[in-house]
């Protein structure tokens, strides 16, 4: 009878643990995406030392991945790993590929990585495609602001599954996030390595609080979203096919304030 109690009182214990942000999907089959990233990086959004030459303000190739709860590509307020770090600060995605490989092969935690085209100028669309799984429900993908001494966009562990079926449509604006492996307050910053290395952290109009941080605007409560991510779950007729750009929803997106 004791054994037995014990074992009940476990086996309930047990069941009101938490679970992984991907448990729950119950969805049926894979699901297939159409991401569109749009940059909103603008001279009359972000007007204080906006980058015009060497190089102009522009976005790095898109790299993604989908995957379950047992990996995470970045996450806000811890450390970058060695990958996200190479290409935060250079644009070089190679480690950054090896890691998503390696977690694939060790825990299979990936389902599969994706990219989209680089963006020549701080305005404009790149979008691709990606494939979500029932157990790898999760999306997260991270864009290099250029030039930028470590700064990124990205988003971290979308969950594209509600219960039993896929999301039609999910939207996210993006605000730019500092990968702390690099000290440099400005886009044209030299390279100047933060030792210790610090955790990512958001770059917000206060924070870093200096005046000469690039996205420094003391005046406005928070910044305007300098991109926007938007995935659309592509029907079974549309797949194989290239779908255009989308017209996205026009937002209020420029800075008012006095400009050093």
């Amino acid at each position: 009878k004791v054994l037995w109690t014990v074992l009940v009182t476990m086996l309930g214990y047990s069941s009101s643990l938490p679970v992984g942000e991907d448990a729950l999907c119950t969805a049926e089959e894979l699901a297939k995406y159409r991401i569109i990233f749009t940059g909103k990086w603008s001279q009359t959004a972000f007007p204080k030392q906006y980058p015009l030459y060497r190089p102009p303000a522009q976005w790095s190739s898109l790299l993604g991945v989908t995957h379950s709860s047992d990996y995470s590509m970045w996450k806000k307020n811890e450390y970058a790993s060695n990958g996200v770090r190479d290409f935060a600060e250079k644009g070089e995605a190679w480690a950054l590929m090896k890691e998503i490989e390696e977690a694939g092969e060790k825990i299979q935690s990936v389902h599969g990585i994706f990219s989209a085209p680089a963006i020549s100028s701080g305005t404009g669309q790149t979008s691709t495609e990606l494939e979500v799984h029932p157990r790898h429900p999760l999306v997260s993908f991270v864009v290099r602001i250029v030039p930028s001494p470590d700064w990124f966009v990205g988003v971290d562990s979308l969950n594209l599954c509600e219960g039993d079926h896929w999301m039609d449509e999910a939207s996210v604006d993006l605000f730019p996030y500092d990968a702390g492996t690099d000290s440099g307050f400005t886009f044209s910053s030299p390279n100047f390595a933060t030792i210790p290395q610090d955790t990512v952290t958001e770059i917000t109009c206060s924070s870093p609080s200096h005046p000469a941080n690039s996205f420094y605007y003391p005046k406005l409560k928070i910044l305007p979203p300098i991109a926007q991510v938007t995935m659309v779950k592509l029907k079974k007729s549309q797949l194989g096919l290239s779908a255009p750009f989308i017209n996205l929803p026009a937002k209020t997106n420029e800075i008012i304030d006095t400009v050093s």
